[in-house]
């Protein structure tokens, strides 16, 4: 399976929202993965017009959504049958390196620990082999409600 149906099997982003494009490592308990801050992405345009930069909060949503696929591998390899991950809570995030257009990033997470179907988790960005950015966050399964008949 490629990347690309790997992820997109396991977790429900797609583009325009989705901040993985390769997964570099896998185990039980850590993912690595890579995505471009695309030059091209309409918000570069209004943030920071002329010095544009990645906000805070999409560098911290690659760190969930590599989080997402981690607790998608870690119940049962590609399957959200169990349910999809949600984010339910952002702790002590800190930044430390600003992202530009056309930056390199990549996000090692780690499952810190796991309580029935709540997973905690430390989120680690990296720009061009800088931290950007480090957070802790939790997120727990949720099943996708049924489509109105």
């Amino acid at each position: 399976m490629s990347d690309a149906n790997a992820i997109l099997s396991a977790i429900p982003h797609r583009p325009p929202f989705l901040f993985v494009d390769r997964i570099v490592e896998l185990s039980p308990r850590r993912i690595v993965t890579e995505t471009l801050a695309d030059p091209a992405a309409e918000f570069f345009r209004g943030h920071y017009p002329g010095w544009p930069v990645m906000p805070g909060v999409l560098l911290c949503e690659c760190c969930f959504q590599a989080g997402a696929l981690l607790i998608s591998h870690h119940v049962g390899g590609w399957s959200a049958s169990d349910g999809v991950p949600v984010l339910t809570r952002i702790g002590d995030a800190r930044f430390r390196h600003i992202v530009h257009p056309g930056d390199t990033l990549r996000a090692e997470v780690t499952l810190d620990d796991e309580l029935d179907q709540a997973y905690f988790l430390t989120g680690r960005l990296s720009a061009n082999e800088k931290q950007a950015v480090r957070v802790t966050f939790s997120c727990m399964l949720a099943r996708p409600a049924e489509p109105a008949s």
